[in-house]
């Protein structure tokens, strides 16, 4: 792992001399997962893209989270991109893909020209950006393709929510980050918790879901977006709406990881109009929960099957 930092250290060093991000490198081999490689100019790409879409300058304080990031995100894209390949026609939707694109240009404070100008102005092609984004969505294709199966909702309890809802006078969303962190054995449960809250309150939230975080929304700083309460699952919904905006939530305990939540802001929605396209709208998020969960399992299983080895 030492030799592994120095390497990032020296091809960082000489890619962020200047502000800009500008600069040219000579190109070695990083690391091999499986049977591809991982280039410096890999690693030097997807920091380039993590400021980009974050909308942050290089600093030396960030230098650290932003090689671990850098690191962790291309290899986990890489075991994505080996499974993909061991499948036919997985396919994605290219509304999915312009949505992705629209929130990415939105995170980076840009419109989406704008966010091709930035990355042809660091040496990113915006095809390597939107190859990226491909990946992702045909991974979330092959997990429901996989899992669909066991996909199943209990439509009383949705039932239940939306009567719930109905008799509230007003209905919050709620501006939502997450991180999670794999599960631990009971008597290491609250050493863990305790760590990961001092980490928080040390280096901020953004920063430790980039660093320490399991899921895909760590690239985002765990960021959620905006989530209004009947979409919210019945075993987080308490813990959120009892947080005040800028705190931390308790963890929530799921086989698959703890989860912690920062809810950042909250505002009042609308009531509910259509019920039936509200039902719909939490049958799909409660889907959509569920894949999450199996695809960090399925991932996880992956990771511990594929050979990585860094140069």
């Amino acid at each position: 792992m030492n030799n592994l930092k120095k390497i990032i250290l020296i091809v960082i060093t000489s890619i962020f001399i200047s502000s800009n991000l500008h600069g040219e490198i000579n190109d070695g081999l990083f690391a091999t997962v499986g049977n591809k490689a991982i280039t410096e100019s890999d690693i030097v790409k997807e920091i380039k893209t993590i400021l980009i879409l974050s909308d942050q300058p290089y600093s030396i304080e960030k230098r650290e989270m932003l090689q671990s990031v850098a690191v962790r995100e291309s290899v986990k894209r890489t075991i994505k991109k080996i499974e993909i390949e061991k499948y036919n026609n997985i396919s994605y939707n290219e509304a999915d893909l312009s949505k992705e694109l629209i929130f990415l240009a939105e995170k980076a404070n840009a419109d989406i020209e704008t966010l091709k100008i930035k990355f042809a102005q660091n040496g990113i092609t915006f095809s390597d950006v939107i190859e990226n984004i491909k990946i992702e969505l045909k991974w979330n294709s092959l997990i429901f393709q996989i899992y669909k199966n066991r996909l199943n909702i209990n439509l009383d309890e949705v039932d239940e929510q939306l009567g719930n809802l109905n008799d509230k006078k007003d209905i919050k969303e709620y501006l939502i980050s997450e991180i999670i962190i794999k599960p631990v054995s009971n008597d290491e449960l609250d050493s863990e918790i305790n760590k990961i809250k001092e980490e928080i309150k040390s280096y901020g939230f953004e920063k430790v879901a980039m660093e320490k975080s399991i899921s895909d929304s760590s690239i985002k700083g765990g960021d959620l977006g905006w989530i209004s309460q009947n979409l919210i699952s019945k075993e987080f919904e308490s813990k959120i709406i009892n947080t005040p905006i800028g705190e931390i939530s308790d963890p929530v305990l799921l086989p698959e990881g703890i989860v912690f939540f920062k809810v950042r802001d909250k505002r009042d929605l609308n009531e509910i109009a259509d019920f039936e396209e509200a039902k719909k709208e939490i049958i799909n998020s409660e889907k959509r929960k569920i894949l999450n969960m199996y695809s960090l399992s399925h991932y996880d299983t992956l990771r511990r099957t594929i050979a990585i080895n860094y140069y």
